[in-house]
């Protein structure tokens, strides 16, 4: 199983996604890795249909979440034709494009089915 990380600064704890090289709070270069995964909230989302070459759907969801376990906010695609401000998700690790002979994975949410 595959996993994203957040890094968690050893001098004063911020929690940073992706990894910064340097501390945005207290400007630390030393990190510890942290497993991020877990239930998120969306906060704000979008349809982007000018897609880069090489995406064979018309448009991506993409949403801005906040982990309910760190308050880390992310923004991540969201696998939701639908998607609205409060909804809850789960975070997971996905594939987000799909190549010949590669497959790409990032961030991806999926909505918790009420």
């Amino acid at each position: 199983m595959m996993e994203l990380y957040a890094y968690r600064c050893d001098a004063c704890g911020e929690l940073h996604h992706p990894r910064h090289f340097v501390c945005r709070k207290c400007g630390n270069t030393e990190f510890t890795e942290e497993v991020l995964n877990g239930k998120v909230r969306v906060l704000s989302w979008t349809k982007v249909y000018n897609l880069p070459e090489g995406y064979m759907q018309p448009y991506l969801c993409f949403a801005i979440v906040k982990f309910e376990d760190s308050g880390l906010i992310v923004s991540v695609q969201i696998n939701d034709d639908k998607p609205y401000i409060g909804q809850e998700a789960d975070a997971a690790v996905g594939v987000v494009k799909e190549a010949i002979g590669k497959d790409f994975y990032g961030f991806i949410v999926e909505p918790i089915a009420v």
